[in-house]
């Protein structure tokens, strides 16, 4: 059996999760820039025509 390296337990786990959380919540408040969003919706819009047909 391959080894897959160390198993976090469930408070470690929880622990780093909650770091993260943080870490990341702040960016996720972030205003997207105006030009990337109107990209990211034309990305959107280009996927659904070709999954479409």
């Amino acid at each position: 059996m391959a080894d897959h390296g160390p198993i976090l337990d469930a408070r470690t786990r929880l622990r780093l999760g909650l770091q993260l959380q943080a870490l990341y919540e702040p960016v996720l408040d972030e205003v997207l820039d105006p030009r990337l969003a109107e990209l990211l919706q034309q990305l959107e819009k280009d996927r659904g025509t070709t999954d479409a047909g």
